[in-house]
């Protein structure tokens, strides 16, 4: 008896154990299943979408108001945001796009930024504004004061005028080259260069121009004057003056002597 009691209670435990263990590997069968009391996990959206504004690069004269479209293929778009240093316009909207108008544009470059949230992610795309006015380059005909050639150019409506650049070359070859850079101004303007250097018998002949270039981050705008020869019959107005007043003298001269001879002819014809 003492033998048989144990061995009936570990039948016991082991037949417990088993209903145990079928009961629990059910729950979690039942609680895998889809339906009662469950539900699956909400999937992602992960899908991807553009965004496009265009145009992406403009120059414009400067003080001129342009438009930007902004577009996007998510289904889910909200509004998007336009970011820039300009002054906003009107707006108008459509299917997925966005059309934005900037006002006054006188910086020479802006970068205009178009961010779309779709689904809590953000994207943004960059279009860039460029202002500058092409200038008109005027070379004077060349001065010659004593023993110094002088050349005056000017260069009009100049926007930006800090990154104006103006050469003057004398028979292809740079003579003088001056950088503006330390003018700041955002308005148009008149830029007038004068340089001097002595002359040179060899210079009879030689052609001057006058050159100009904007340089704006790789946008190089270039104009240039017509050609201009150099020549010692070529003189400043006190010079001009000068030669006025000598060959007047020297006419008035002439005049004198030349009635002083006729008084004289006519004196001896009379003694005849």
């Amino acid at each position: 008896m003492g033998f048989l009691l144990p061995l009936s209670l570990l039948v016991l435990l082991a037949a417990t154990y088993s209903e145990g263990g079928s009961a629990r590997r059910h729950r979690a069968a039942w609680a895998q299943r889809p339906g009662r009391g469950s539900f699956p996990a909400p999937s992602e959206t992960t899908a991807p979408f553009w965004v496009s504004i265009s145009p992406k690069l403009m120059t414009v004269a400067p003080g001129s108001s342009v438009w930007l479209n902004c577009s996007s293929n998510c289904p889910l778009l909200e509004s998007p945001i336009l970011h820039s240093g300009l002054r906003s316009g009107q707006t108008l909207s459509g299917p997925n796009w966005v059309s934005f108008q900037l006002l006054d544009v006188r910086t020479w470059s802006s970068d205009v930024h178009c961010f779309v949230t779709c689904a809590g992610v953000t994207r943004g795309a960059t279009a860039r504004i460029n202002a500058y006015r092409p200038q008109s380059v005027i070379l004077e005909p060349p001065v010659l004061e004593g023993s110094e050639h002088t050349l005056r150019c000017h260069v009009t409506h100049v926007f930006p005028v800090g990154f104006l650049v103006v050469t003057l070359r004398r028979g292809g070859r740079v003579i003088y080259s001056e950088s503006l850079e330390r003018f700041t101004g955002l308005d148009l303007a008149n830029v007038t260069l004068t340089y001097a250097f002595p002359a040179r018998p060899n210079d009879l002949g030689q052609l001057v121009t006058c050159h100009a270039h904007l340089n704006l981050d790789g946008l190089v705008v270039h104009s240039s004057s017509a050609p201009m020869p150099l020549s010692f019959l070529t003189w400043s107005t006190k010079s001009k003056a000068l030669v006025s007043t000598s060959i007047a003298a020297l006419v008035g001269i002439l005049l004198a002597v030349g009635a002083a001879c006729l008084r004289k002819y006519r004196l001896m014809q009379s003694r005849a």
